[in-house]
């Protein structure tokens, strides 16, 4: 059998496959060591599902949804009658959470923001906490964004995984990407970063086959 190859364009920024992946092709997330992992789009893409409510219920006041995606939660939390942003660096992703009717800003995170140190809730679902491949910088980030009250709500990795960062890159449409850090984050390792940053573990569960926890904020910081 013959099979197209693959190219590979150091260049090519992963955010150009993602924009692939919205657009329901699939792509893979590959790692330094090799391993791959498909990238869940039609999770994104849909409607919250049961794993996802456990988290919104959990947001109070308003909300800061960083790396929303197409905008699948805005959405569903917006519907709750709670003020919520997207926030995601990806064009197209930005352009389908409006498209749902959501406020959304194509934006990095790591630069100003609206309404700093007012967010009563953050959201980094759906894996998020590794966006930057550096999760102190990264919780340190959200506790600069939140009120002195206030809380985040994630994702993690799954149990026995610790603090785990790499390299990554995206392959879709025949093409891969350039690598990129990115970063999975354990529920005893979160306890311990959180800590460095400001923020204090004071949940964790599991909601179908998806480990979850909330950070609030610590006083003084």
């Amino acid at each position: 059998m013959i099979t197209s190859p693959v190219r590979t364009d150091r260049r090519l920024s992963p955010l150009r496959l993602y924009a692939a992946a919205l657009d329901g092709r699939p792509t893979t997330m590959i790692t330094e060591s090799g391993e791959e992992r498909g990238l869940p789009v039609a999770t994104w893409t849909g409607a919250a599902d049961d794993a996802d409510r456990v988290l919104l219920d959990r947001c109070a006041g308003p909300t800061l949804d960083l790396g929303c995606g197409p905008g699948r939660l805005t959405q569903a939390l917006q519907a709750t009658g709670t003020p919520v942003l997207g926030v995601d660096l990806s064009a197209g992703a930005v352009r389908a959470a409006v498209g749902r009717g959501v406020v959304a800003l194509r934006r990095d995170l790591f630069a100003p923001l609206p309404a700093e140190g007012r967010w009563q809730t953050i959201l980094l679902a759906d894996g998020n906490i590794g966006i930057g491949g550096d999760a102190v910088r990264l919780l340190a980030r959200c506790r600069s964004l939140l009120a002195p009250s206030g809380r985040v709500l994630l994702d993690l990795a799954e149990p026995g995984t610790g603090y785990v960062r790499r390299r990554v890159r995206l392959s879709a449409v025949g093409r891969v990407s350039g690598w990129f850090p990115w970063c999975w984050v354990d529920q005893p390792a979160l306890a311990v970063l959180a800590e460095w940053c400001g923020l204090r573990l004071v949940d964790h569960w599991t909601a179908g086959e998806r480990w979850q926890a909330e950070l609030r904020a610590v006083q003084p910081w």
